[in-house]
């Protein structure tokens, strides 16, 4: 198989120039702190109009349509992300353009690529079977089948962004990309091994959807039967296809896996330290740094991939994250069936300083004393020692408390 070259890559790179915002690189001293070291950097894909790199992709393929391919249209299967670059990059050029997206995919990447003109149709209840019915459907049609990432075309305007990523530090010496289909990955480390042979490339996985992992361990393409179980969306596809596989077993230094939870806490650690919202794809290769703190040797780059985060995910993430990192208190109790009862437990925790979130009665538990009712309390706490002390005070004044998560 002939695979893009850097030279093409940088042949389309005015093109895409044109179309595209370049992508800052930023050095984030509470995210650096956080791993123990002030030499980490963040390259930020989150700012193009479609909020993700996935513009860079599609403006190069749409310019290779012949006349005739052009008036047949174009389509294509997504997450959300791929949709919206095609869908910005098709309406420009005035070519109509389709988009099959999983039944589950996210409102606002539905409604984002709609309002770059695509028309959505739902179908499937993952990525891979919206891909089966987005190629049935290009069979029926005519129009112009783009796939997300097993493409040339796709794969030179990926590179784009290492491009860029060269001319801001042209010395550097590791780079984490997340791999979903592994378009972004064949593309960036094409330019980059090209210029800097000794850099490091290491691709990221969420470890609900890790073949692209497993297989470069193995040295071979393995199949996957099961379902992928990730809240990286972008990302949470079966397999690489051959032909990106072919750049992740010539260019990948390393490959690791990332868990939901980590993805979680970086996206929290990045909104909170550098005021920066990203979705949970794009947050993965930053994840792996703190969740494989050894990967990092010299000049490090993540690079953060895109930033169409749905607000009730994006809530439920915060919620969960305070959580986890003791600035929630969440905890079950009862308290007296009568007039009154509730108030005196919560002048209890209010006592003690815990600002109530979330209250919720619950009187029909039979583990439940038929003189009180039950209480879910969600509360806002300092930390865990905060937790012990609101704790103690309860226990004393009579409420028995049970933690939950």
């Amino acid at each position: 198989m002939k695979m893009v070259t850097a030279e093409q890559v940088r042949a389309a790179y005015p093109r895409i120039q044109a179309a595209v915002k370049h992508t800052p690189l930023l050095t984030a001293a509470g995210v650096a702190a956080r791993e123990g070291s002030a030499d980490r950097l963040m390259t930020q894909e989150t700012r193009p109009r479609t909020g993700s790199f996935k513009i860079r992709r599609a403006t190069p393929k749409i310019a290779t349509l012949t006349p005739h391919e052009r008036a047949r249209g174009v389509v294509t299967a997504s997450a959300g992300n791929h949709a919206q670059g095609l869908a910005l990059a098709a309406r420009e050029a005035g070519i109509t353009a389709t988009v099959f997206m999983a039944e589950t995919a996210s409102i606002a990447k539905i409604e984002a690529t709609q309002s770059y003109g695509a028309t959505v149709v739902l179908e499937g209840v993952n990525f891979d079977e919206a891909v089966a019915a987005g190629r049935k459907w290009a069979c029926e049609t005519g129009a112009v089948w783009v796939s997300a990432y097993d493409d040339d075309g796709i794969i030179t305007g990926q590179g784009s962004l290492g491009v860029e990523l060269l001319n801001d530090l042209p010395d550097v010496d590791t780079v984490l990309v997340p791999i979903g289909g592994g378009g972004l990955f064949a593309g960036v480390a094409t330019v980059i091994k090209a210029a800097r042979p000794a850099c490091r490339i290491i691709g990221v996985q969420a470890a609900g959807a890790d073949t692209a992992v497993r297989s470069w361990q193995a040295g071979t393409l393995l199949p996957r039967d099961e379902p992928v179980a990730t809240i990286a969306d972008g990302i949470a596809i079966k397999s690489p296809s051959p032909r990106t596989f072919a750049y992740i077993r010539k260019y990948a230094d390393d490959m690791v896996t990332v868990t939901d939870e980590h993805i979680a806490e970086t996206i929290l650690l990045l909104l909170t330290r550098v005021k920066v919202v990203v979705e949970p794809a794009g947050a993965a290769s930053l994840a792996a740094l703190l969740e494989h703190p050894h990967l990092a040797r010299g000049k490090t780059v993540a690079v953060l991939c895109g930033g169409n985060l749905d607000t009730k995910r994006l809530a439920d993430l915060i919620e969960r994250g305070m959580i986890r990192a003791q600035r929630y208190y969440h905890f079950f109790t009862a308290c007296l069936d009568r007039p009154g009862g509730l108030a005196k437990l919560l002048e209890t925790v209010a006592g003690e300083g815990g600002n109530v979130i979330e209250v919720t009665h619950n009187r029909i538990s039979p583990n439940i004393p038929y003189d009180r009712t039950g209480v879910e309390m969600l509360v806002e706490v300092r930390d865990e020692a905060h937790i012990a002390d609101l704790e103690r005070a309860l226990h004393e004044h009579g409420y028995p408390v049970r933690r939950l998560d």
